[in-house]
């Protein structure tokens, strides 16, 4: 995973906001590098992280692929066949064309790692622009292995990568050990 923002997508109206979402749905936006990680097995995740038989609640809430052309369309698509066959169920989840991406507002971003405001401070210190931040590779990864995903041994692997000092790799650590 390259970076991950919080935002809203699939609407009609410009500029939403949490307050005034209007047809919109909150959306994770992931950047991925495809030599890690195909688009492919991020679709396999996706499948797997939630109940796709199920019919979403609002449009504010529902989980949702947005795909950017015809080949992301068509591996969702694909994917989204193997996830009914596998299940015997039929896949509610909708695929839907990308128009826009509208970045959610700085309090939203980056949910696991403002629970640590110790951490969130060390990485302000780091990037002083909250637009950096939000870019930040190793934010994006330390924020996901406080949001409990990832192993230990795949933060020690990265863990000298991430621009944090002596003392806040060891609280990360200390956070993340139960990791599987």
């Amino acid at each position: 995973m390259v970076r991950t923002r919080v935002g809203y997508a699939g609407g009609t109206t410009k500029n939403p906001t949490y307050y005034n979402l209007a047809d919109h749905t909150e959306s994770l936006q992931v950047e991925f590098d495809p030599a890690q990680i195909s688009y492919e097995k991020l679709l396999k995740l996706f499948w797997a992280s939630h109940n796709p038989c199920e019919a979403a609640g609002s449009r504010q809430y529902m989980s949702a692929v947005f795909t950017h052309n015809e080949a992301q369309k068509k591996l969702a698509e694909q994917t989204r066949a193997q996830e009914e066959q596998k299940r015997g169920e039929k896949i509610k989840t909708p695929i839907l064309p990308l128009t826009a991406f509208y970045l959610a507002e700085d309090y939203h971003q980056k949910h696991f790692l403002r629970q640590d405001k110790w951490l969130l401070a060390e990485y302000q210190a780091i990037y002083p622009n909250v637009q950096d931040l939000y870019q930040s590779t190793a934010v994006a990864r330390v924020n996901g292995y406080l949001g409990g995903h990832g192993s230990s041994a795949g933060l020690l692997k990265e863990l000298d990568g991430y621009g944090l000092s002596a003392a806040a790799r060891d609280r990360l650590l200390k956070m993340v050990k139960g990791l599987k």
